[in-house]
């Protein structure tokens, strides 16, 4: 059985939704911008030996509509004889893009993908469908037929897991800072430089930092927020990932085929898994999802050196490394994470193993873990081991 490694990554900048950095720029064209700089940094690949091109997205609608991946293959001047598909698992959509190019090149039904995810909140409006588009079957719990809260927002679902779990206000707030505090000196110390690919934007500016790092975030700042969800929650935007835009991509290969091309690997991929749960308490699904991947990989969490969750919510993340044992200060997250630089959904699952790669490699660590929680009721986790 072949085996899938990643040879390259690429990742736009992460701008804030609505009044940040990349607010003019189309994301099937910032998507297929971050699509030719991937395939630009292996010049060893001819652009027609490209299998397929798996593009996530959680919103499927106005710009990032029709086949976004086929959109976006010929954007990034990819020839017309390779096809291009479109993936949503909501938040997961560009890790099930990388799952995908896993599946195919371990069952021998290809060499070459390009995996990756792009989401524009700003020129979607963060919207895929209407109040009138709801199944009622997921809206109106007095129904005899009622299912679950399917639609629930977002925010409610971690008011439902700090109850669940007992996470406090405080507790929330500080996990924030301290995801602030790494990426706003992961920032500054250029660790982001390496893996992010600057924007031209239409007026000839350049944007080359992400958005969202504040480095004047307080504890006392954080503890003025009001609640953002409920009049007496403890979810503020303080303490929640903002609303996002930007693109991010990576290149998966068969070992054959980057032995054959003379190309390096950075890591390979050595299991993934997805679970499911009550869409109420969505934000701790990585806890299945992660322990089914370790079971795979016939490992335990004390095996894998860096974690990177994706921080939808403090609320969410504590719970999770509590129940797991991940270390909050030794494994999670070490140059911070959503929280602070953002989740624009269908881009963060394959900005994630950008980071991660990122993090192996500067922090001369071999075993990786990429995990989150999904909208709708689930999880999903991915081990990766660094390579060279």
């Amino acid at each position: 059985m072949e085996e899938a490694v990643i040879v390259a990554t690429a990742r736009t900048p992460i701008g804030r939704a609505y009044k940040g950095s990349l607010v003019e720029m189309r994301p099937d064209d910032l998507c297929g911008f971050i699509v030719d700089d991937l395939m630009r940094k292996v010049p060893e690949l001819k652009r027609d030996d490209v299998d397929d091109v798996i593009i996530g997205a959680a919103n499927h609608a106005g710009e990032q509509g029709m086949n976004l991946g086929r959109v976006v293959a010929g954007l990034a001047g990819l020839p017309d004889t390779v096809p291009g598909t479109t993936v949503n698992r909501f938040c997961a959509s560009s890790l099930q893009s990388i799952r995908m190019a896993f599946h195919a090149i371990s069952a021998g039904e290809g060499h070459a993908f390009v995996a990756g995810g792009v989401e524009s909140v700003t020129r979607t409006l963060g919207v895929g469908l209407t109040a009138s588009d709801m199944n009622p079957r997921y809206v109106e719990p007095d129904r005899a037929d009622f299912i679950n809260l399917m639609y629930i927002p977002m925010g409610l679902t971690a008011e439902n897991v700090a109850d669940k779990f007992g996470v406090s206000r405080s507790a929330m707030d500080e996990f924030a800072k301290l995801s602030q505090d790494r990426a706003v000196e992961a920032q500054k110390n250029g660790f982001f430089d390496r893996e992010i690919t600057p924007v031209t934007l239409p007026d000839g500016s350049v944007v080359s930092k992400d958005d969202g790092p504040r480095a004047n975030t307080t504890l006392e700042r954080l503890g003025q927020l009001a609640p953002a969800f409920r009049p007496d929650g403890r979810v503020t935007a303080g303490n929640s990932c903002p609303l996002n835009d930007g693109a991010a991509a990576v290149l998966v290969l068969s070992r054959s085929k980057a032995a054959e091309l003379g190309v390096k690997p950075k890591a390979r991929i050595l299991a993934s898994a997805i679970s499911g749960l009550a869409p109420e308490i969505m934000g701790v699904g990585p806890i299945e999802a992660v322990r089914k991947v370790l079971a795979l990989a016939k490992m335990t969490i004390n095996d894998i050196d860096i974690v990177e969750l994706n921080e939808a919510f403090a609320a969410q993340v504590l719970p999770i490394c509590q129940q797991l044992g991940i270390s909050i200060e030794d494994q999670l997250n070490p140059h911070g994470g959503a929280i602070a630089l953002g989740h624009p959904f269908g881009m963060t699952g394959a900005r994630i193993m950008t980071t991660l790669l990122n993090d192996l490699e500067t922090l001369d660590k071999t075993m990786g873990l990429e995990t989150m929680c999904i909208g709708g009721g689930q999880g999903m986790a991915m081990i990766v081991e660094r390579l060279g």
